[in-house]
């Protein structure tokens, strides 16, 4: 679909047709993000959106349980500078 930049004030924008709005699932407010050569237009996520289902499926899954290879999913590298040392 094209669409033609209106002047606003200073600005420039462009009309977007309510189907087009209704389509995306777009509010009140959007997320602008600028890629080379592209402005994309989402739709702003609620906070913890997804966390529910994600949980759902972890418990499903039983990913809550002991991982028995934790130690084979932690980085290679060395943090032990990044540690807080407590003096008992």
């Amino acid at each position: 679909m094209r669409a033609k930049l209106v002047k606003i004030g200073n600005s420039r924008g462009i009309r977007l047709p309510k189907s087009v709005i209704e389509e995306a699932g777009l509010g009140d407010e959007v997320e602008l993000r600028v890629r080379k050569g592209e402005i994309v237009i989402a739709r702003v996520k609620a906070v913890r959106e997804g966390w529910a289902e994600a949980a759902l499926h972890m418990a499903k899954h039983e990913a809550y349980e002991d991982d028995d290879d934790f130690e084979d999913h932690l980085p290679e590298e060395d943090w032990s500078d990044f540690w807080v040392k407590v003096d008992k």
